[in-house]
C-alpha cells in the first residue's frame, strides 16, 4: 500500500514538473514572434512591400505601415531585409519581441522610384516607357511658381500658353482640351468645362516629385492621356514634424525693344509659401498655405491667388493594414487674361487696349474658385492583396468680371476602386473600375452633363531579367445622355458596333547587363471632346469661335524602343537614355479656320466677317516620328554635388491629311509639317553645389515654328478695310525665324541647416521670343528668395 501511494505521488510530481516547465516555456512558443517595422533611414517613413527573410526560412512582407510579423521558435535568428533601390539590411535578433529596421538608399540620394508607369512602385530603369523626373529641389531653387513652368524644364516637353505638348503631340488649341493628363494623387485634374489643365491649382510644395510619362497612357488612366501623363503625389509626412517656408520677390527688367514697354514702374511679383506635416500614432496631417501676386509684364495681365491645401490621415491601431484620409484644396484667384496683341510693335499691349470698359478691348478679368476634396481608403488583406478606394469632388468656377455672359463652372465627381495582387511567381496584377461624372453650368457653353465609366486590368510578369507588361481598358462615354462617342466597330462588313471602346498596351523591359536596360512599348489612347470644344460660341476682337456639336473623339497610338545606360562613379550616378518613337493620331480635334454660316443667312459685305472664324473639327490625321536622347545625373563627384537634367528631342510631325482645302490653311503650303510644332527641342539644367554654395544654369531651345494658321498672317477681308486678327504677325515672324534660345541662371547659399538664400535671373540674355503667335514671353527678370526648413 505504501509503495503504491508513493508511486502515485511520484507520478503526480512528474506531471506537475512537466506542467510547470510547459507554463514556463510557453511564452516562447505562443509569443515566440518577431513584430518589426521597416523605415526609411533618412525620414523615418515606412517602407511598403519590403521583403524579410529569416535564416530559418520564414518570410514576410511589410504592410502599408511598414510592419511585418514572423513566427520564430529558435534564437538567435538573422533577418535579411531587401527592397528595390534600398541597401539590403542584415539584422541579428537574439530574442522575440519588437525590432525596428532602417533601410538606406543603395547609393545615397541617387535612386529614383516611380509610381505612375504601372501604378506600383518601380525603379525608373525598369519602366518600359520613357519617363522624366523633376525633383522638388529644382522647383524650389529656380523659384518656379506654377506647374506649367516646372514641366517646361523637362526634355521633350513644350509649354504653350497653358497647354503642354510632349514630343510634338499637341498644337495650340485656344485653352480647350488636353492630350496630356494631369494627375494629383493618382486622380485626373482637368477642368469639367474645357478639359484644360489647372496648372496653378497644384500645391507643388506638397509633392514628393513630378513624374512625366511620355506616350499614350490611356489604359491605366483613361481619356486625356493620349499624349502622356504628368503625375504628382503628395509626400506623406513622417513621425518627425516638418516645416517649410519660402518667400520670394521678383521684378521684370525693361524689354530689349523699347516699343514693348508700357509701364512707368517696372512690374513685380511676390510669393509666400508655407508647409507643415507630421504623422502621429492614430492620425497625421499636412497643410500648406500659398499667396501669390504678379503685376504682369503684359498690360492688364495681373494675377492674384491664395490657396490652402493638405491632407488629414487616419490609421487604426487595431487594423494596422488599413489607412484612410481626406485631401483638400481650396483656391481663390483673380486674373487678367491677355489673348492677342495690339500689334507686333505693341506686343505687350492687349488688342483694343487695356481699358475693359471699351468694347474694342480684348482684355478680360476673371475671378476663379477651385475646390477639391479627396477621400480615400487603402488596406492590405490577409493574402497581401492591396485595395484602394478613392474619390474626388472637383469644383471649378470662373466668373468673367468683364463679360458675365462668358462665366462658366463645372463639378466633376471621380470614383475608383483598384486591387493589386503580387504572386510568388513574380506576377503583379492590377485591376480596377472608375467613373467620372461631370456637370457643366455655363453662360458660354450652356448646361451639359457627361459620364465616363471604365474597367481596366494590367499584368506585369517578371521572368529573371525580363519584365513584360500587358494591359487593357474598356470605356463607355456619353454627353448629355447621347451615346455614340465610345462606339467601337467590330465588323466592317455589316458595321456591327459595341457601345464601349477598348484600348490596350504592351511593354517589355530587359536587363541586358547589370547597368544596361532595354525597353519597348506600344500603347493606344482615346480622348473625348470637351464641352468647350463642342459648344463654344464667342469672339475676341476679330477672332470668332463657332460650336460643333458633331465633334468626334480622337484616337491614337504610340510606340517606342529605348535603352538606358547607368553610369556610377562613387556616390555619383548618371543615366543615359536613348529612345526612338512614333505617335500616330486619327480624328485629331483641331480648330480650323473657315466660313461657318447658317444656311438661312445670306452673305454680304456687311456681315461677311461675322461668319468666318475657327471651329473645332476632326480635321487632322497625323504621324510624329523621332528620337530622344537624355542624360540625367545626381550625386557627388569629389567635393562637388552635381545634379543634371539634359535632353534633346528630334521630331518630324507631319500631316497625313492631303485634302488641298485643309492644307491651304497652312502658313507654309509647301510643307506638311503640323501646325504649331517644330523639329528640334533641347533642354538642359545643371546645378553644382560646393559646401554651402550652389550655382545653377538652365537652357531651353526650340527651332522655328514654320507652320501656323495662315489666317493669322493675312487680311480677313482684302476687299474692304484691313482686318487682322494679329496685326504685324507676318513681319514679326519673318524677323524672328531662327528659333528660340532662353538661358536662366541662379546662385544659392545655405546659411545653415534651416536657412537658404537664392538669387535667380530668368532670360539672362533678355531674348524676345514667342511660344505661339502673338504671345511674346517675359523679358529678363530678377528674383530673390529665402527658404526655411525646420
Amino acid at each position: 500500500m505504501y509503495f503504491s501511494a508513493l508511486a502515485k505521488t511520484d507520478k503526480n510530481a512528474i506531471t506537475m514538473k512537466y506542467l510547470v516547465l510547459f507554463i514556463f516555456f510557453s511564452p516562447l512558443v505562443v509569443f515566440g514572434q518577431i513584430k518589426g517595422r521597416v523605415l526609411q533611414e533618412d525620414n523615418k517613413e515606412p517602407v511598403i512591400g519590403a521583403k524579410i527573410v529569416a535564416s530559418n526560412g520564414a518570410k514576410a512582407i511589410t504592410d502599408i505601415d511598414g510592419i511585418f510579423l514572423l513566427d520564430i521558435t529558435e534564437y538567435p535568428v538573422t533577418l535579411i531585409t531587401s527592397m528595390a533601390t534600398y541597401k539590403t539590411d542584415t539584422t541579428l535578433v537574439k530574442a522575440s519581441g519588437e525590432v525596428n529596421i532602417e533601410l538606406g538608399l543603395s547609393v545615397k540620394n541617387l535612386s529614383t522610384v516611380v509610381v505612375s508607369a504601372s501604378r506600383r512602385t518601380q525603379a525608373i530603369e525598369d519602366v518600359p516607357v520613357s519617363m522624366e523626373i523633376l525633383k522638388p529641389a529644382l522647383i524650389d531653387n529656380k523659384g518656379i511658381t506654377d506647374l506649367e513652368q516646372a514641366v517646361d524644364q523637362s526634355p521633350g516637353v513644350y509649354a504653350m500658353d497653358g497647354q503642354v505638348s510632349i514630343r510634338g503631340g499637341s498644337g495650340f488649341a485656344y485653352g480647350t482640351g488636353s492630350r496630356v493628363l494631369l494627375l494629383w494623387n493618382g486622380m485626373p485634374l482637368l477642368s469639367g468645362y474645357a478639359g484644360d489643365t489647372q496648372w496653378n491649382a497644384i500645391p507643388m510644395e506638397q509633392a514628393s516629385q513630378i513624374e512625366i510619362m511620355k506616350g499614350a497612357s490611356s489604359v491605366l488612366y483613361g481619356s486625356g492621356a493620349l499624349n502622356g501623363v504628368i503625375s504628382l503625389s503628395e509626400k506623406e509626412p513622417g513621425l518627425k514634424p516638418e516645416t517649410k517656408i519660402k518667400i520670394q520677390a521678383g521684378i521684370y527688367d525693361n524689354p530689349a525693344r523699347a516699343s514693348l514697354k508700357w509701364w512707368s514702374k517696372n512690374p513685380m511679383n511676390q510669393e509666400v509659401e508655407a508647409y507643415r506635416g507630421q504623422m502621429f500614432n492614430k492620425m497625421g496631417y499636412t497643410i500648406s498655405l500659398t499667396g501669390f501676386h504678379n503685376d504682369g509684364y503684359r498690360q492688364g495681365e495681373s494675377e492674384f491667388r491664395g490657396r490652402v491645401a493638405g491632407t488629414i490621415y487616419f490609421r487604426s491601431l487595431k487594423m494596422s493594414r488599413l489607412k484612410a484620409g481626406i485631401g483638400y484644396n481650396f483656391q481663390q484667384q483673380k486674373t487678367g487674361n491677355f489673348l492677342i496683341w495690339e500689334s507686333d510693335s505693341l506686343g505687350y499691349t492687349p488688342s483694343g487696349g487695356a481699358d475693359t470698359s471699351l468694347a474694342s478691348s480684348t482684355l478680360t478679368y476673371n475671378k476663379g474658385t477651385r475646390l477639391f476634396l479627396d477621400p480615400y481608403v487603402r488596406f492590405m488583406d490577409k493574402k497581401e492583396n492591396k485595395h484602394s478606394l478613392k474619390a474626388r469632388m472637383y469644383y471649378a468656377y470662373n466668373e468673367n468680371l468683364t463679360n458675365v455672359s462668358q462665366s462658366n463652372g463645372a463639378t466633376i465627381y471621380f470614383t475608383e476602386y483598384q486591387i493589386q495582387r503580387k504572386f510568388k511567381t513574380g506576377t503583379n496584377v492590377t485591376g480596377g473600375i472608375s467613373n467620372i461624372y461631370n456637370t457643366v453650368s455655363s453662360n458660354l457653353f450652356g448646361d451639359h452633363t457627361s459620364n465616363n465609366a471604365a474597367i481596366y486590368a494590367q499584368i506585369d510578369q517578371k521572368i529573371k531579367k525580363l519584365d513584360i507588361t500587358a494591359g487593357v481598358r474598356v470605356e463607355h462615354f456619353q454627353m448629355d445622355g447621347r451615346g455614340g462617342d465610345s462606339d467601337f466597330m467590330i465588323s466592317k462588313k455589316d458595321s456591327t458596333t459595341i457601345p464601349v471602346y477598348p484600348i490596350m498596351r504592351i511593354g517589355m523591359h530587359y536587363e541586358l547587363f547589370k547597368y544596361t536596360h532595354l525597353r519597348a512599348s506600344f500603347g493606344q489612347g482615346i480622348r473625348y471632346p470637351s464641352v468647350a470644344e463642342r459648344y463654344t460660341q464667342t469672339n475676341v476682337g476679330a477672332l470668332n469661335i463657332f460650336p460643333n456639336p458633331g465633334l468626334k473623339p480622337e484616337i491614337g497610338w504610340a510606340a517606342e524602343v529605348g535603352v538606358k545606360q547607368i553610369v556610377k562613379l562613387g556616390e555619383w550616378k548618371g543615366m543615359l537614355d536613348l529612345a526612338g518613337f512614333i505617335n500616330d493620331y486619327s480624328n485629331m480635334m483641331e480648330f480650323t479656320f473657315g466660313l461657318y454660316k447658317p444656311d438661312s443667312v445670306q452673305l454680304n459685305q456687311n456681315n461677311f466677317t461675322q461668319y468666318i472664324g475657327f471651329q473645332a473639327q476632326n480635321a487632322e490625321r497625323a504621324r510624329i516620328t523621332g528620337f530622344e536622347i537624355s542624360f540625367n545625373s545626381t550625386g557627388k563627384l569629389g567635393p562637388i554635388e552635381v545634379v543634371s537634367l539634359i535632353g534633346y528631342t528630334y521630331m518630324n510631325p507631319i500631316s497625313l491629311n492631303n485634302n488641298p482645302n485643309y492644307l491651304a490653311n497652312f502658313s507654309d503650303t509647301s510643307s506638311n509639317l503640323l501646325k504649331y510644332r517644330f523639329k528640334h527641342l533641347a533642354k538642359a539644367d545643371v546645378e553644382l553645389t560646393y559646401k554651402k554654395f550652389s550655382l545653377g544654369f538652365s537652357c531651353r531651345y526650340n527651332s522655328y515654328m514654320s507652320n501656323i494658321d495662315r489666317v493669322f498672317e493675312e487680311d480677313l477681308d482684302p476687299t474692304t478695310a484691313e482686318v487682322y486678327i494679329l496685326p504685324g504677325l507676318r513681319k514679326y515672324r519673318a524677323e524672328h525665324n531662327t528659333g528660340n534660345l532662353v538661358i536662366d541662371t541662379r546662385i544659392g547659399y545655405k546659411i545653415n541647416d534651416h536657412f537658404r538664400v537664392g538669387l535667380m535671373v530668368n532670360n539672362l540674355l533678355n531674348a524676345e521670343y514667342t511660344t505661339r503667335p502673338g504671345d511674346i514671353q517675359p523679358p529678363r527678370a530678377y528674383l530673390m528668395q529665402l527658404q526655411m526648413k525646420f
